[in-house]
């Protein structure tokens, strides 16, 4: 088995990433890399590994999916009690990570996390599907429970409490916005020898770096 793993591999070979071509604000950048994945038609484009960690130094990581970008940084809405909500009370920083395969793309970003405003996640709650916005209150995110029954018991009690179709916004659901600090763009390359420009952020200006590989 581990000489199956140690065998996977793929040479890397569609695309080259130089300082010349890239935009000055990795906002921007993004915004280019994004607009071609979706050309791709890629599968999920916005779906990110959002890394947390709390007080207690232990990282976690999962995967989320972006609902927003603006020229501040990255938005996602998850339940501020869930694991990842808690690491974020404690300690108000995270790591994201895009991966488009089909285009062999990485973008890594580090940056410090705030909510939105109540009006922000109100906004964005309203155009979820109602389904979804049933089950914003009816599951207790990260936490134990009894079983998929009981599960299920509290949507369907949730779905009759909303019979009028007026679900707010539960007060334990909202947004959040990541604001990098530091975000590197991968392009793989062949022979292993891939591109890495980073982005830092430096008395409010972006400084751009080549990392090796």
């Amino acid at each position: 088995m581990q000489k199956d793993i140690a065998d996977i591999r793929k040479d890397y070979k569609l695309r080259s990433l130089l300082e010349s071509d890239v935009e000055p604000d990795p906002i921007k950048q993004f915004q280019l890399w994004w607009n071609e994945a979706i050309k791709s038609n890629i599968e999920e484009p916005n779906a990110m590994t959002l890394a947390t960690c709390g007080k207690n130094g232990k990282p976690s990581a999962r995967i989320v999916l972006l609902k927003g970008l603006n020229p501040e940084g990255f938005i996602f809405f998850t339940n501020y009690e869930s694991r990842k909500g808690n690491d974020l009370k404690e300690n108000p920083n995270a790591s994201l990570v895009f991966f488009w395969k089909e285009l062999e793309r990485q973008v890594r970003i580090e940056g410090s996390v705030k909510k939105l405003s109540k009006k922000e996640s109100d906004e964005y709650f309203v155009l979820r599907p109602e389904l979804s916005r049933i089950g914003a209150w009816s599951s207790p995110q990260s936490q134990v429970i009894k079983s998929r029954e009981s599960l299920e018991e509290m949507f369907e009690k949730y779905t009759h409490l909303f019979t009028d179709g007026t679900i707010l916004r539960p007060p334990h659901w909202g947004g959040y916005i990541v604001k990098p600090i530091l975000v590197e763009f991968w392009q793989g390359r062949t022979n292993r020898l891939h591109d890495r420009l980073q982005y830092t952020l430096s008395n409010d200006e972006w400084k751009i770096e080549r990392l090796a590989p």
